[in-house]
């Protein structure tokens, strides 16, 4: 197995990371049961080449560079270094120079995850090369197409040989579609997985006394979503929220670069309120430490409404649709579309002690990865 795997942006890191200890666990097993078997007098490649592409979609360290260092993964064997742009550009520079790093290694198998823009780039240019594809997150859908990431998941899903779904609405999504069985693998999800693993480290984080915050006493807040940050009426209108909700508990916001920018240029920075934290984007360990011991979280994110509802944390999507409806159908995410009245007025009863009972969804175990690696093993 020659594998290439892809990360771009920061919650590729997570997902590529417990695939990488599996392949790496597997492939150092393979070499000692061929030692041992001293029947071999010639040179043998490894049984399992596992190689990382980092196509610098996120380039700031903060965002990228720690992640490699926390999550336990090696230097990228390939930077292709994109950097940011429209999407057209961003695209078209992944395609062009991920192909030269194709026709060079000649790899058996891609794997991607998630849905930005070096999700599709890079299925894409294998597809084209005749490299098989393998789509780790497959099936999610939002059926809102007005955002980036949706068509990235339908054009990826559409092309790719191996589909690893994390959840069931991903199976109907992907067969409503008229992808065949055989593509598609129910497996869990390896967000999950790096959660599982990392929950015990995450104890020694000293992220809580930094930022002078009590367990369970503040709302953890993210937000960068364009519909969110984009338009200046729009995240004035969530500063004002915010602000409100600070009057009762402490908030920390670890700003994402776009929304920081967004906030400087729209003025927006002076009207907010001392009780809100503002913090540099935070490391993986830290930042689990933070979910696990919020009241409440306030998100236009994806995997941290997965992560939350694993906790059994409130979540509250500022979002009128998400991709993984299992964390509003059972577990602990309240989905409030883009009405921010109902968005305080669900915080306010949450923090009143108005909770939402939730439950672990299916194969969210924290052995997904080892299916996928099982299931591509069996193949090759």
């Amino acid at each position: 197995m020659n594998i290439i795997s892809v990360v771009g942006a920061r919650p590729n890191f997570m997902k590529i990371a417990p695939i990488y200890r599996v392949l790496e666990e597997k492939r150092k097993n393979l070499e000692v049961k061929n030692d041992s078997a001293k029947t071999i007098t010639f040179f043998q490649p490894p049984a399992i080449i596992h190689k990382i592409c980092h196509t610098g979609q996120h380039y700031d360290d903060k965002l990228s560079g720690i992640f490699f260092e926390e999550l336990g993964l090696p230097k990228p064997d390939f930077y292709l270094g994109v950097g940011s742009g429209s999407h057209a550009e961003q695209t078209a520079r992944i395609i062009i120079k991920f192909e030269k790093v194709l026709l060079k290694q000649e790899p058996d198998l891609v794997i991607v995850v998630g849905d930005v823009n070096s999700t599709i780039a890079c299925s894409l240019t294998a597809v084209k090369l005749g490299v098989k594809v393998a789509h780790v997150e497959a099936g999610l859908r939002s059926f809102d197409r007005s955002m980036p990431e949706e068509i990235n998941r339908i054009l990826t899903d559409s092309i790719s040989d191996y589909l690893f779904v994390t959840e069931k609405s991903g199976v109907d999504n992907l067969k409503h579609e008229g992808i065949p069985d055989n593509k598609i693998h129910f497996v869990g999800h390896v967000m999950i997985d790096n959660l599982v693993h990392y929950l015990p480290i995450s104890e020694n984080s000293n992220v809580l006394k930094r930022f002078k915050l009590n367990k369970n006493d503040y709302i953890l807040v993210t937000l960068h979503r364009p519909s969110n940050v984009d338009f200046r009426e729009r995240l004035e209108e969530i500063i004002n929220l915010l602000n409100r909700l600070s009057e009762k508990k402490k908030v920390i916001l670890p700003i994402h670069p776009r929304t920081r920018k967004n906030m400087y240029e729209f003025g927006l920075d002076k009207k907010i309120s001392e009780n809100i934290i503002i913090t540099d984007p935070i490391g993986y360990i830290d930042f689990i430490k933070l979910t696990k011991n919020s009241q409440l979280i306030i998100t236009d994110s994806g995997g941290i409404q997965e992560e939350s509802t694993y906790l059994g944390n409130q979540c509250i999507t500022i979002r009128t649709s998400t991709e993984r409806p299992v964390t509003v159908e059972i577990g602990t995410n309240h989905l409030v579309g883009d009405d921010l009245k109902k968005a305080e007025d669900t915080a306010l009863s949450i923090l009143s002690g108005s909770k939402k009972s939730g439950k672990t969804p299916e194969l969210w175990d924290g052995k997904a990865a080892n299916r996928i690696v099982e299931i591509l093993m069996k193949d090759f």
